[in-house]
């Protein structure tokens, strides 16, 4: 007797094709019209990885509590490392893990499973699929139809601030931007050439939409570890937008976010300059940047630290196959001088 045994893998493969299909098919993006109304502060920090964007986040959400403000911190980085220091190094569970495990067991997520507080300000992420498991920025999609299933419309916050990953560019990540979910946008970067490309690209991102009619624009720079070269300066007023604050290259800060200790607190010797970005935060107006070129972006920097000076050599046929290259025989017919 012969047993007909289904291929799973082979059905697992026709089953991710079939979702690929369908995120395919999704229409594009609609940008709403018309001016932001909430009163509350919706501000989305984009940066890349690791520019110190969560360290950001967590002082100046911290101060801004302490300064009487209600404060809602969501983490939307799949490495769910924005409510870390805040939270002394323990991890947060995020929504989507949460919502796939009661899922499982029938029951629905409640706000306490998924949201924390501390210092008063209240604290969750939204987490993302494991490598090769699924899409981040689905993630991020799926992650806000859940915090609207709890009724992230009916809340009363002062500031809302959404930690996003600056250099994913699927759509997902761009959501604050492209639906007008935010009223602006809070750039983090360095005096280093690939920080400052992310934040152009978001400048460039904002500036697209702002064309076809969003209201979202960018409230400033935040430039993180200075070391006073100038080069983020330098981009700031290349693309016309302000400095709110200027982080400096400091070993006690190093060693303070390293062990998981809030320094925007008036206790700290750096309560100043925090209490001076969450003022700088909360009143800068969103302005539509000026984004530059690639050319522009490197002119920031000395061409002998970025490669600047150098000139696009094209390739040929013969360099392409190398140690197989054979001279062909033209076609073109040689005629013998007369």
């Amino acid at each position: 007797m012969t047993l007909d045994i289904p291929n799973l893998r082979d059905d697992a493969m026709e089953s991710h094709h079939d979702r690929l299909r369908e995120e395919a098919s999704e229409p594009t993006l609609e940008v709403p019209q018309g001016e932001p109304t909430k009163k509350t502060q919706i501000i989305a920090i984009y940066g890349k990885g690791g520019i110190g964007k969560s360290f950001t986040l967590a002082n100046l959400s911290h101060m801004m509590a302490e300064q009487g403000k209600r404060v809602l911190l969501i983490g939307c980085d799949p490495k769910s490392d924005t409510t870390s220091l805040l939270f002394g190094g323990k991890a947060c569970p995020t929504i989507i893990e949460t919502s796939t495990k009661k899922k499982l067991a029938g029951e629905e997520v409640a706000i306490g499973d998924v949201c924390f507080k501390r210092g008063g300000v209240f604290a969750m992420e939204l987490g993302g699929p494991e490598v090769g498991r699924g899409c981040g920025g689905r993630g991020i999609i799926h992650g806000f139809e859940l915090l609207e299933k709890l009724g992230f419309h009916d809340w009363d916050f002062d500031y809302v601030l959404l930690d996003f990953l600056g250099d994913v560019v699927c759509g997902g990540f761009g959501l604050p931007i492209a639906r007008d979910m935010a009223q602006k946008v809070i750039l983090v970067g360095s005096n280093d050439l690939q920080s400052l490309y992310v934040a152009n690209n978001v400048c460039s991102a904002v500036e697209y939409f702002r064309k076809l009619g969003g209201n979202v624009g960018v409230a400033g720079l935040v430039i993180n570890k200075d070391d006073g070269t100038g080069e983020a300066q330098a981009f700031a007023k290349a693309v016309d937008i302000p400095i709110l604050a200027a982080i400096p290259q400091d070993d006690d800060l190093r060693k303070k976010s390293a062990n998981y200790q809030i320094v925007g607190t008036s206790a700290s010797q750096w309560g100043d300059l925090f209490a001076g970005l969450a003022e700088a935060v909360a009143g800068a107006p969103p302005v539509r940047p000026a984004p530059l070129d690639q050319d522009g972006l490197l002119g920031l920097f000395d061409s002998k630290d970025t490669g600047g000076d150098v000139v696009l050599e094209p390739a040929t046929d013969m360099d392409m196959r190398g140690k197989n290259a054979k001279p062909k025989e033209s076609l073109e017919v040689v005629y013998d001088s007369v």
